[in-house]
């Protein structure tokens, strides 16, 4: 891709994150989702793939969809109440067609169709900004109307959600599929607690972003898209390989490494909510999303191809690990002990 369209795509996604974020008037909101997908579409496409185009195309109309349903129901809101205010949100109607559109949006189940397909027909560093930096301004929606949604119905989606995300990724041996099942599982977390405590769905979300780029960045580092390049990837980079299986387990959410943090913190929650059963539901879930994060971690470094075919070993490289990659992946794996400071600063 052109280097200068590279930079006005990269812009208008920054600028369309910050409207939505910053904004305080629905349509000043829309807007800004509106520039982030157009700015998101040619960095779907840039590859001419029919894969890659019929991601796009699917990606289009899904948030096309979406942004329809938050425009319909800010105005459906602003007709009954008077209010174009996102916290002003009152109107039951209204409440309800914003989940669809967020969830929508997001990929949250049962609208998560769309997300593996697109993630699979992307490159890994625009899959890292779909699961990452677009979900961004629509989770920031969520945060802001929060105290006006239905716990019910957020509840039922956040445990589909962790349910199909944890289903669904069992039988994938594409790297991307796999990170996608594993977005819409992390969600599921994120949704369920985000009408009791909306700054630990933020938390949530932040160490999410934090582990899913390290992750990413590591399998584009290793060139792996499948899991039998993955079993031999340990050829070319024993060390990367090394520090993806920690990272992997922290993402899956194993103490004592960061990804523990936020699910200690929202079944304590939960707990305080007299909603013990929910977290139990949705911590027995999460074994399902454990089950293939080894998978992963098990092709990466336990294994060898399993048949008698010679197989072709990738070239050892002595190329060191990027510092992105290695301050991303300390912070992935040793955060848990600031959770003292946590009540402090939510």
């Amino acid at each position: 891709m052109n280097p200068q369209a590279k930079l006005i795509f990269i812009t208008s996604l920054l600028l369309g994150t910050t409207i939505t974020i910053s904004s305080n008037h629905w349509i000043m909101a829309w807007t800004g989702l509106e520039i982030n997908t157009l700015a998101i579409l040619p960095m779907i496409s840039k590859s001419h793939h029919p894969r890659a185009i019929e991601a796009a195309t699917k990606y289009f109309l899904v948030q096309a969809t979406a942004s329809a349903l938050v425009l319909f129901s800010s105005m459906t809101n602003a007709w009954c109440t008077g209010q174009w205010d996102i916290t002003q949100l009152t109107h039951p109607t209204s409440c309800l067609i914003l989940t669809m559109a967020i969830s929508m949006k997001l990929g949250l189940a049962p609208f998560h169709f769309w997300f593996p397909e697109v993630l699979q027909g992307s490159s890994l560093i625009t899959g890292l900004l779909l699961s990452t930096a677009m979900k961004f301004p629509p989770i920031t929606l969520l945060f802001m109307t929060s105290p006006s949604l239905n716990p019910a119905l957020l509840t039922s989606m956040a445990i589909l959600s962790t349910a199909l995300g944890g289903w669904m990724g069992l039988n994938q041996t594409q790297i991307r599929k796999i990170m996608a099942f594993s977005s819409i599982s992390h969600l599921g977390w994120m949704t369920i607690i985000i009408v009791y405590n909306p700054k630990l769905t933020m938390l949530n979300f932040y160490l999410y972003v934090l582990m899913t780029t390290t992750v990413f960045l590591t399998f584009n580092s290793m060139k792996v898209l499948k899991l039998p390049t993955l079993m031999t990837a340990w050829t070319k980079a024993p060390s990367l390989n090394a520090i993806l299986l920690l990272t992997l387990l922290s993402l899956a959410g194993l103490p004592p490494l960061t990804g523990f943090l936020p699910k200690w913190l929202i079944i304590q929650e939960l707990t305080k909510q007299d909603m013990a059963s929910t977290a139990t539901i949705i911590s027995l879930l999460s074994l399902l999303g454990l089950f293939f994060y080894l998978r992963l971690a098990y092709c990466a470094t336990i294994t060898l191809p399993p048949h008698t075919t010679n197989h072709m070993k990738q070239w050892h490289t002595n190329k060191p690990i990027s510092t992105s990659i290695a301050i991303l992946t300390t912070m992935s794996l040793m955060l848990l002990p600031i959770s003292p400071m946590i009540p402090t600063i939510i």
